[in-house]
């Protein structure tokens, strides 16, 4: 049987893309949050919660894009200019928050700026990502293989809706986990911001299901018509339920489970995206077969990541295994 290698490749990029959504999007919610709270020992504690596998958590960001540039070449070269703004600003951040990071655990005097430093970067890097997100579905101006739209077509009304709701759902991600890593006021004051983020989270959720079917009208008769919304039904049901359990969970003061429900609200909104847009790679008309690269580089590639992606896996479960538990404000993790 022969080997649809672009669908293959497709899953392995969404994959690599959802990892790093879910492992990313808690540590930059946590530098989100960073300087809502009231003391320099509670931002303390919030870094240290994150400090042992932040790193390893950007892996995914690395084979999401190297996939793409080496499997779709046609969508990297149609993708990056039309977003070349959008991403140069959100990796400056991602290096800029990276940097404030360690230099605020040796800073004494100035230690007030990498606390801003690291709280900016963060925020900067999740709002152009959820922009670059927002850009992704509402599609590109394409003639002859080449984007032929302008420098800040990115920047629309929907894309900055998007921005902010990625924004919201990364520092509800942030919030949740603090409840799970943490004990005393640090996990109190986590458990009171949850609720507010979690319904902005929503209240963005909504706004964007409600606008993506009138970006495209084959997007809307996917999920409108007979039988797909039977088919497609259980998405937005499984939202409510989760959410449901989500508002149970943190009025009942439950540690792990507030986390564990935020990252399947985000697993149910990416297979939403995922849904509307398949098998576009660079919407609205450009398929994952249409950009493909030619079968043996796509094979090659393949191999390698069979033979990385375990090791990838297996060192990422290790470090959240060694670093599990709460983190001791005196001894780090017990």
């Amino acid at each position: 049987m022969e080997l649809d290698l672009p669908l293959i490749w497709a899953g392995v990029i969404a994959f690599a893309v959802c990892m790093y959504v879910l492992m990313d999007g808690f540590d930059l919610g946590i530098g989100i949050l960073f300087q809502t709270v009231p003391t320099d020992d509670e931002r303390d504690i919030m870094m240290n919660s994150v400090a042992p596998v932040w790193d390893g958590n950007e892996t995914w960001l690395v084979l999401g894009g190297g996939g793409l540039l080496g499997v779709y070449p046609l969508a990297y070269a149609t993708l990056l200019p039309a977003l070349y703004l959008p991403i140069i600003v959100m990796l400056v951040a991602l290096v800029f928050r990276g940097v404030a990071f360690e230099f605020r655990f040796k800073a004494i005097r100035g230690k007030f700026i990498w606390n801003w430093s690291f709280c900016l970067g963060s925020l900067v890097a999740a709002f152009s990502q959820g922009v670059v997100l927002g850009a992704f579905v509402q599609g590109f101006e394409v003639v002859d293989r080449s984007y032929a739209g302008g420098p800040f077509d990115w920047l629309t009304p929907f894309s900055i809706l998007v921005g902010f709701g990625v924004t919201a759902g990364y520092a509800l991600l942030g919030s949740t986990w603090l409840i799970m890593k943490t004990d005393g006021p640090l996990q109190r004051w986590a458990y009171k911001v949850s609720m507010p983020l979690l319904i902005a989270v929503l209240g963005f959720m909504v706004a964007v299901s409600l606008w993506v079917p009138l970006l495209d009208a084959d997007i809307g008769r996917r999920w409108f018509s007979w039988p797909n919304i039977l088919y497609l039904s259980p998405v937005p049901i499984l939202v409510v339920l989760a959410t449901v359990w989500l508002v149970r969970a943190l009025l009942t003061d439950r540690e792990r489970l507030p986390f564990l429900l935020t990252l399947f609200l985000f697993l149910l909104g990416y297979a939403g995206l995922a849904i509307s847009l398949f098998p576009n790679i660079v919407p609205p008309d450009i398929t994952i077969w249409d950009a493909a690269s030619p079968p043996e580089t796509q094979l090659f590639m393949l191999v390698g990541v069979a033979i990385m992606m375990p090791f990838v896996l297996g060192y990422t479960a290790y470090a959240y295994w060694v670093f599990r538990g709460k983190v001791d404000p005196h001894a780090g993790y017990h």
